[in-house]
């Protein structure tokens, strides 16, 4: 048996993330301050973006906390979508992309080895594909990096899993 490790990833409940985009469009259909408006939140699963589109800032940042409401209360880290510039679209409206971040991109696993390292735990971190396999010999020092990590503020939403 090799020595106790476990894996840090980054993922997404696609499903949870369904239901939150479906339950934000169902607000924006009932919120009395987008009667009338040319607002839309589209979900493109596929490309894994949502699209915002909006009168105005004002209701663009309206659209932004009820996506972001929806996704917190199912249980979806926000710091998995990534917000592009807002855009002019059509009939003076603007439109932003929203980006769905899943996996673990290489810059952000390296940064993730970084931070380990510079911690001086006595572990070997691996990047292995869009995870990052962490391994030591003590039990005890693998609980230390997860709440090393856990305490510091990431950029994406980390699980840690296939603890053994």
């Amino acid at each position: 048996m090799g020595n106790p490790s476990f894996d840090i990833v980054s993922e997404l409940n696609w499903q949870e993330v369904d239901n939150a985009v479906n339950q934000a469009q169902k607000e924006l259909l009932q919120r009395y301050d987008f009667k009338g408006s040319k607002s839309s939140i589209d979900y493109d699963k596929t490309g894994k973006k949502i699209t915002l589109v909006a009168d105005d800032d004002f209701k663009l940042r309206a659209l932004t906390d009820i996506l972001e409401g929806r996704f917190a209360k199912r249980g979806v880290s926000i710091k998995s979508l990534t917000y592009k510039t807002p855009e002019s679209a059509f009939e003076g409206t603007l439109r932003q992309a929203v980006e769905l971040t899943s996996g673990l991109p290489s810059e952000k696993a390296k940064e993730l080895v970084k931070i380990i390292k510079d911690a001086k735990f006595k572990v070997q971190a691996q990047i292995e594909g869009d995870k990052l396999r962490v391994s030591s010999a003590k039990k005890d020092e693998l609980q230390a990096v997860i709440a090393h990590l856990r305490s510091i503020n990431f950029s994406l939403p980390l699980q840690f899993t296939n603890y053994r």
